[in-house]
């Protein structure tokens, strides 16, 4: 498996701003799961540059993209949107999952916008900004991604049978 971490930030990319989340998602991939992150970028919120990152990385076979940023109300979260264009099915039970423990812990929860999909033999899910939700959304998600990614590449993986995540 290979996992892809896309931050999308117009601060971050700029450099204005330390992007903490894509790191936290990185070293939560590497120390709970067996999958080496290959791929790592932070973009602009940029419709053409997030669909073109997401499209390049799923046609390199990737085969999870976790994203991070963009999914709120602000005029330039369009993280959801450019998600929309690139995934030909989607996967709405991993969205309403994360929206529905993140609902337990505060009630802005309901203001996130993030969606999920597939692209070919690439999964791709939106994770919010934060470093704190970003790990309550991964304490969620983890558990239930051997079994999708070995759904969605058709590759049995012995480890999703013999170890929890």
């Amino acid at each position: 498996m290979k996992i892809g971490v896309l931050t999308i930030s117009d601060r971050g990319s700029r450099g204005e701003y330390e992007d903490r989340s894509g790191p936290l998602i990185v070293s939560i991939i590497e120390l709970r799961t067996p999958w080496p992150v290959t791929h790592q970028a932070i973009i602009p919120d940029e419709m053409d540059a997030i669909v073109n990152t997401l499209i390049a990385w799923a046609d390199e076979g990737v085969n999870l993209i976790l994203t991070s940023g963009g999914t709120g109300f602000a005029p330039r979260d369009i993280t959801p949107e450019a998600t929309c264009r690139v995934i030909e099915r989607e996967t709405p039970g991993i969205s309403e999952a994360l929206r529905a423990e993140s609902l337990k812990i505060t009630k802005h929860a309901m203001l996130s916008r993030a969606v999920a999909g597939i692209r070919g033999q690439t999964l791709i899910i939106n994770l919010p900004g934060s470093p704190k939700a970003v790990r309550e959304n991964l304490d969620v998600l983890l558990p239930v991604l051997p079994h999708a990614l070995e759904l969605l590449t058709d590759a049995p993986n012995t480890e999703s049978q013999h170890r929890s995540i």
